[in-house]
């Protein structure tokens, strides 16, 4: 009975101290637990802290960016009907290259009746010129013949007392010399406003002679307004033209984008641009190829203003009710022509922008605008040609020794 009651006594004791022994063992796993969970906080903070301050501090990026470039525009200069289209949406074409054919009918007609027109000019004024010679001649017979009956009425005048010559005589002779007066002075006229013409002027350089060169000059080049050619390379976009179509100058007839020159605008927060310069480098990835392809490009310009600023409606904030809204400004980014050449992009295709502004030493505006060099006139070889036709037509009717 005794050792079952020193049994009891035991196991109650062992099972008091058990779950103290339990509870005490617990708390200190707990506590290592919640060290070890905080050194491990620290260090993902110190991380975090380090990746900040050597990594994001020194980079602002943005997914608000796209893929612009110049879109083109194709008008026509002169009215007309289309009678080909030589192009396509999506097709690539080169500067030169036609895209659109006018009916010529009109303007060929236009450009004969100019060449006829100038051709006449040339001629009349070979006789203008070829007639100066006859009238000095013709000023020379006059004053010859006022010589002659003023010496006649001289003579009879001498003889008026002596009774040898009748006074109806005399009265002939000094209506002889009216006459012959009036004709040399005309004479005289005549070779003076011959002499307006052609003083000190060549033929092809007279001005009757230019006005109807200029006149088949411009025939001519609306001759070849009516084929109308790529001003650029780039691709067909934007096609609304139709064979058979009456058009009028200037109606939008497509588009040509050159791709080979595109650029990416990326909108950045207005407190992303404290330390953003021009030249800073930029990474760059497109939607389009993923994670597969990256982009090198750099930093090439920032906007005038905000977006809200050019829109058609612009936030009049002046108002009663105002809240502030963050504000974007659109940024040039200028992109590599190898990287581009071998992964070419489209436009408005959505990028990821991010700008390592580490190089804070730049310029926020452009020391000095560039211009950009025109685009070549595709009318400068047909005016070229219609020099060549206008000297032609002068020089085949000018005549031989001029």
């Amino acid at each position: 009975m005794s050792d079952a009651t020193d049994s009891t006594k035991t196991s109650t004791t062992n099972s008091t101290i058990k779950p103290d022994a339990q509870a005490s063992i617990a708390g200190s796993s707990r506590r290592r637990g919640m060290v070890r969970l905080a050194i491990i906080f620290i260090l993902l903070g110190i991380l975090a802290l380090l990746w900040w301050f050597f990594m994001v501090r020194n980079h602002e990026t943005t997914e608000d960016a796209y893929v612009s470039a110049h879109i083109v525009l194709i008008t026509p200069q002169i009215g007309g009907t289309v009678t080909a289209v030589d192009v396509d949406d999506t097709q690539t074409v080169h500067a030169g290259d036609v895209l659109v054919r006018l009916d010529p009918v009109d303007a060929q007609l236009a450009l004969n009746q100019a060449e006829t027109a100038l051709a006449q000019s040339v001629r009349e004024l070979r006789g203008v010129y070829a007639n100066l010679n006859t009238l000095d001649e013709s000023v020379k017979v006059r004053e010859s013949e006022l010589a002659r009956v003023t010496d006649l009425l001289n003579r009879r005048e001498s003889l008026a007392g002596t009774g040898a010559v009748a006074q109806e005589e005399i009265d002939q002779a000094r209506e002889a010399v009216k006459s012959a007066r009036a004709a040399l002075q005309v004479a005289h006229q005549q070779k003076e406003a011959a002499g307006v013409q052609t003083e000190n002027i060549r033929i092809e350089d007279h001005p009757a002679v230019l006005r109807a060169a200029s006149k088949v000059e411009e025939a001519y080049v609306a001759v070849s307004r009516t084929t109308l050619r790529a001003p650029l390379d780039g691709v067909v976009a934007r096609r609304s033209v139709q064979v058979g179509q009456r058009i009028a100058a200037g109606s939008p007839l497509m588009a040509v984008v050159p791709l080979n020159d595109v650029w990416v605008d990326a909108n950045f927060k207005e407190v992303q641009l404290r330390d953003m310069r021009i030249g800073q480098p930029v990474h760059l990835r497109a939607d389009l190829y993923g994670g597969k392809v990256d982009y090198d490009g750099r930093v090439a310009g920032m906007a005038a203003g905000t977006g809200g600023v050019f829109s058609l409606l612009p936030a009049q904030n002046a108002t009663g009710n105002w809240i502030k809204v963050v504000q974007r400004v659109p940024v040039r980014i200028e992109l590599n022509q190898d990287q581009l050449k071998a992964h070419p992009l489209r436009v408005g295709l959505s990028i990821e922008a991010d700008v390592d502004v580490r190089e804070g030493k730049g310029l926020s505006l452009p020391a000095a605008v560039a211009n950009a060099a025109p685009l070549a006139s595709v009318d400068e070889a047909g005016l070229k040609a219609a020099h060549e036709r206008v000297a032609k037509i002068i020089h085949d009717n000018l005549g031989r020794g001029k």
